[in-house]
């Protein structure tokens, strides 16, 4: 006797944070996640992509140890299924006779019951996944899970022109399940339901989009899992920034309101799930930067941080930041004061380190920028006094930040925002000095936008606490190096309202001067810029890792060469 497809399945959808690399910790963390899932009552359990592995495992994948691990972790778990609780679809790489694979396994009854493999591999912007897999030798087809036909294909396989949902429709899929990586850039949660909607639209089934979280080097998966019903409306929303598992309930035949689709008596509908709202703009920006920090700093087994706190706004954000991700304790603020030091700069510091109740101290720098000029007289003799002497303080603090580092085991948080390190404004083996930078994406008026919005805002999961924590002087005030007397960033640079829109003219949508130009700027000012940002190059090669907020940030989404003599400006 054929055994009655069922008319109700609960799919917990989990959106999980795994670590790269981590086979035994991500096993428990599924483990764990499958068994929260049963209590709820779930059938299924959706889990993201290479979760055993962690996402992206890059060269990892290269190294056989690392595939037969992945693989004995999936089948250990699936024989946990034996239990006769929810099945699961996770994904993990898999070498087979085809050659090693994106992958995904499905389990149940104490088994592997199906594999498939990604066909279609992103190979553009932060993605090379054509360097470490082969895509998949077939056209994947349904698995029949408990009676119910699912289509499941593997993040970009519904992001580019292979119709892989809508030959899944014609081979009797019944639900579309897509496990993801995908990465942050704010309005991507838009950009995904758009993408889900047109897959929707070719195949006429309900999709689940289920996303990982977590930071990962550069990038932030940022979760924000959701759904879209046959009917292209909405099914459920999970939250972003926040690891969770939801259990979403479907029903066969019925609309969203649990009543008799006579229309569609075998279509599947959502009928239980999280409606999350989804923060915007700044909130978001600022959520990813914390979420980044918090998850390169815990991951990667540092006990705390350590920044220099000049009084700008840059070391102010980045110190509200640290606080908000990992605690006042965690964070050790320092002043290094010289003689160019305001005495603004030197109550912005401590004002700023009191409101966020981190520890501060301060160590001026007079004695080892004098005893390096001190060493290098001879050298000099006869020089003119300039960039370079200014370099050295720069130099003394980034030489302090390390000391402290080297001496109590914190990494130095760099501060560097995305205008300077565009022009090159910043010193080698000084301010560039530390271990990641959650501020390296972010032009200086975002920077500027994310201070005031933190003044007004406690971020959800923020340690940090409320009220002014960025003293409105330091949003205020013209920003400054400080490496001479009256300087300001402007002496050298553009006002940045204007150097931040030439500079996402130039990197963000590779405009040519003339159509910079056209936006109401001098071209000598387009020129001079461009030709800076060129030559900064080797510079950021040799940056600390930060967040990757934007659509193209320095390192894996723009990889200009070093020795590039090409200028837009310079017309033949």
């Amino acid at each position: 006797m054929t055994k009655k497809a069922p008319d109700v399945l609960r799919i917990a959808v989990a959106q999980l944070n795994p670590t790269v690399g981590d086979v035994a910790g991500n096993l428990a963390k599924a483990r764990e996640a499958r068994a929260d899932a049963a209590r709820q009552g779930a059938d299924l359990v959706l889990f993201t992509e290479l979760f055993i592995a962690g996402y992206p495992p890059e060269d990892l994948v290269l190294k056989p140890a690392f595939l037969a691990a992945c693989e004995r972790a999936a089948n250990d778990f699936a024989r946990d299924t034996a239990d006769g609780g929810p099945g699961f679809i996770i994904g993990t790489p898999l070498k087979r006779k085809s050659g090693v694979h994106n992958s995904i396994v499905v389990a149940d009854g104490g088994k592997i019951i199906a594999e498939r493999f990604k066909l279609d591999l992103p190979n553009y912007g932060e993605f090379d996944e054509k360097r470490v897999f082969q895509a998949g030798p077939d056209m994947p087809g349904p698995v029949n899970f408990r009676g119910v036909r699912l289509g499941i294909p593997i993040c970009e396989d519904i992001w580019g022109d292979v119709d892989i949902c809508e030959t899944l429709a014609e081979s009797g899929a019944e639900i579309i399940l897509v496990p993801n990586g995908s990465p942050y850039y704010r309005g991507k949660v838009d950009v995904r339901q758009q993408v889900v909607i047109k897959q929707v639209i070719e195949c006429g089934l309900p999709i689940v989009y289920a996303n990982q979280l977590g930071g990962q080097d550069e990038l932030i998966f940022d979760g924000a899992s959701f759904a879209i019903q046959a009917d292209k409306s909405l099914a459920f929303q999970m939250s972003q920034f926040e690891e969770t598992l939801v259990v979403t309930e479907w029903k066969r035949g019925r609309d969203a309101a649990g009543a008799q689709n006579k229309d569609n008596p075998d279509g599947w509908v959502c009928v239980d799930g999280p409606m999350s709202r989804i923060p915007e703009k700044e909130e978001a920006d600022y959520r990813a930067c914390m979420l980044g920090l918090r998850d390169y700093v815990n991951k990667n087994g540092f006990k705390n941080v350590v920044l220099g706190l000049s009084g700008g706004i840059d070391s102010a954000i980045c110190a509200a930041l640290a606080v908000d991700a990992l605690g006042e304790e965690r964070l050790r603020a320092v002043m290094m004061p010289y003689r160019y030091t305001s005495k603004d700069s030197l109550k912005d510091a401590e004002d700023c380190a009191r409101a966020l109740g981190c520890r501060y101290d301060v160590v001026p720098i007079a004695e080892p920028v004098e005893g390096f000029s001190h060493a290098l007289a001879g050298l000099f003799e006869g020089t003119k006094e300039g960039i370079t002497e200014e370099n050295l303080q720069s130099r003394a603090r980034g030489t302090i930040l390390m000391a402290i580092s080297n001496k109590f085991g914190s990494m130095v948080v760099t501060t560097g925002n995305k205008s300077e390190m565009s022009v090159g404004y910043a010193t080698l083996y000084g301010d560039m000095n530390g271990g990641f930078n959650p501020i390296k994406d972010l032009y200086k008026m975002q920077v500027y936008a994310l201070s005031a919005w933190r003044n007004t805002t406690v971020p959800p999961g923020a340690l940090g606490p409320s009220g002014e924590v960025i003293p409105k002087n330091i949003i205020d005030k013209a920003p400054s190096a400080e490496l001479r007397e009256n300087q300001t960033d402007q002496d050298s640079l553009p006002p940045y309202p204007v150097l931040d829109d030439i500079l996402e003219s130039l990197v963000e949508h590779e405009m040519g001067v003339d159509q910079i130009v056209a936006r109401g700027h001098a071209r000598e000012t387009v020129t001079r810029i461009e030709h800076l940002l060129y030559i900064a190059e080797y510079k950021r090669r040799q940056a600390a890792p930060g967040v990757k907020i934007t659509k193209k940030n320095f390192g894996r989404d723009r990889r200009y060469p070093i020795t590039n003599k090409f200028r837009d400006g310079d017309k033949p």
